[in-house]
């Protein structure tokens, strides 16, 4: 069972359209990896030029944030779920 990537609607532009998304990776940081092969022009919206998660992007797995796990090191294993949510700023 593949672990399940919540794509938001922003970037959905590069999944065609695909808001549910299965990887078979063993960290957040290799789940990017496969989206970026898969869906050219993500990585580069998800993570910076050292390659972490960037400041103004939300990665959680099943409903954890990463910052508070392992950053791009945190584990997936089968059936989990990773959502990604862009911060939004407002006032």
């Amino acid at each position: 069972m593949p672990t399940k990537v919540r794509i938001p609607t922003p970037l959905r532009k590069l999944t065609n359209n695909e808001e549910l998304v299965e990887v078979t990776a063993a960290t957040i940081g290799d789940a990017i990896k496969e989206l970026q092969s898969r869906y050219p022009g993500i990585e580069e919206r998800l993570v910076d030029e050292k390659g972490e998660v960037r400041r103004f992007v939300n990665v959680y797995v099943n409903e954890e944030d990463i910052r508070f796990l392992q950053g791009s090191k945190t584990a997936l294993k089968a059936g989990d779920e990773v959502s990604i949510i862009p911060a939004i700023a407002g006032g």
